[in-house]
């Protein structure tokens, strides 16, 4: 896929070093941005690529495709839903985040 920019360069997961959620989060204000509408954040972020794994790069819209939530009214709320997504949609590679997680 043509990305927006280089999914290991800074703007993605900078030299592979940062990974789905974290990459995710760089792209918000905490104090700014919540409550956060889910539609106009994907409509500005969607083709960004996220990597998931080593292997694994999809854009930013396949992983909030299994989010259900519209809103977000903190940064730890949009984590959580993020998190259910992925772990819905198959995008989850954690090994163990099944003992971690109250929410499967």
């Amino acid at each position: 896929m043509d990305w927006p920019h280089d999914p290991d360069g800074e703007q993605g997961s900078e030299g592979r070093r940062q990974y789905g959620h974290a990459i995710i989060a760089k792209k918000v204000d905490e104090e700014g941005d919540f409550p956060l509408d889910r539609d106009s954040f994907v409509a500005e972020y969607g083709d960004d690529p996220i990597r998931i794994d080593s292997e694994t790069v999809v854009p930013l819209e396949e992983i909030f495709d299994h989010v259900e939530e519209s809103s977000f009214e903190t940064i730890v709320d949009m984590h959580q839903a993020v998190g259910k997504g992925m772990r819905r949609g198959g995008l989850w590679f954690y090994e163990g985040a099944d003992k971690f997680s109250r929410t499967r």
